[in-house]
């Protein structure tokens, strides 16, 4: 009798952990940035408000420095098709899949973050669609810091450029560089330390924050604050592991990410301060542009985005309604 109540309450355990194993959803995120990086960060603090707000039912663990093996431009295919369940993704580096994923990038249109927001009011409905298509939702979004050109040479005027081979993210951000007079390459981060340190590229169009990340004062000594353009990485998760959780788990994961990005994008903008305070506090140099010479590239970028409207005739409409009430404050 003894021995057939110790099974009884062994087989009861079983199957108790068993059930509370089944309850427990874990999800992988995809991360192509390092360790440290305030968007890496920023998905483990997601991730841990997520577990702590579904009472530990849904477990996210966060694979950063491309870690799973996929490169930037990867992550959008790799959630669609079930390779990850989730990934934080640069969204401009998706234009391969649609075009249209490059909108946020137009150049000079959005002159601060302030600006952006008003412009995601307009854009972020049509990105949210575009993810519905690739079979993902999009979670929270939040942008890089203003957009700056590292060199290793001090510019003095716009020719100062010319010809210098300066590795951009995406394809906008390489055809700014290239209007200005520079020879722009398009490279995905994981490639971009071992072409600094070989002399392929000998500069750097990205935000600040990604200069540190780059400890780029080991290879480039000015920073030039161009802020040609904006970007923002969307953290998303593939449908089919979005519907398998309940409706209660999804509420929860949706507010918590409404509550989150808002604080998400003051990070942003503070990291910008701090990456410059860094950079400089390690000898590079902030070169400030005058207004002759910020002009000079607007005016030569300004083909770029005639040329990207062209291209992708359904940005023209959303960029068209932000204009009409910018105009309109």
């Amino acid at each position: 009798m003894h021995l057939f109540r110790s099974l009884a309450c062994g087989l009861a355990a079983t199957l108790a952990i068993g059930q509370i194993a089944a309850a427990e959803t874990r999800l992988t995120m995809s991360d192509v940035l390092p360790e440290g990086n305030f968007m890496v960060e920023n998905a483990k603090e997601f991730a841990a408000t997520v577990q702590e707000a579904t009472g530990g039912e849904v477990v996210i663990t966060v694979a950063p420095a491309g870690s799973l093996g996929f490169k930037g431009p990867d992550q959008l295919g790799a959630v669609r098709d079930g390779l990850v369940d989730m990934a934080d993704i640069n969204i401009s580096q998706q234009v391969g899949l649609n075009p249209m994923f490059g909108a946020e990038g137009v150049p000079f249109l959005v002159t601060s973050m302030e600006e952006l927001k008003e412009y995601h009011a307009f854009l972020r409905p049509e990105f949210e669609k575009l993810a519905e298509q690739y079979n993902q939702k999009i979670l929270y979004m939040v942008p890089s810091p203003a957009q700056y050109v590292y060199l290793k040479v001090k510019v003095e005027d716009i020719d100062g450029f010319r010809g210098i081979p300066v590795r951009g993210a995406d394809k906008n951000t390489v055809d700014v560089i290239t209007s200005i007079g520079m020879a722009g390459v398009a490279m995905p981060w994981g490639e971009l330390l071992p072409a600094l340190a070989s002399g392929r590229v000998e500069g750097v169009a990205t935000s600040a924050t990604s200069g540190v990340d780059g400890k780029f004062w080991e290879f480039l000594e000015y920073i030039y604050p161009t802020n040609h353009t904006w970007g923002s990485n969307a953290v998303t998760i593939n449908l089919d592991a979005w519907n398998r959780l309940s409706e209660e788990e999804r509420a929860t994961i949706g507010a918590v990410a409404a509550e989150l990005e808002p604080k998400f994008w003051e990070v942003s903008r503070q990291g910008d301060l701090d990456s410059i305070a860094t950079m400089t506090g390690n000898g590079m140099t902030l070169v400030p542009l005058s207004d002759e010479l910020k002009a000079q590239i607007a005016e030569r970028a300004g083909s770029v985005q005639a040329e990207f409207f062209e291209r992708v005739p359904a940005a023209l409409p959303v960029v068209e309604a932000f204009r009409d009430a910018k105009a309109a404050d």
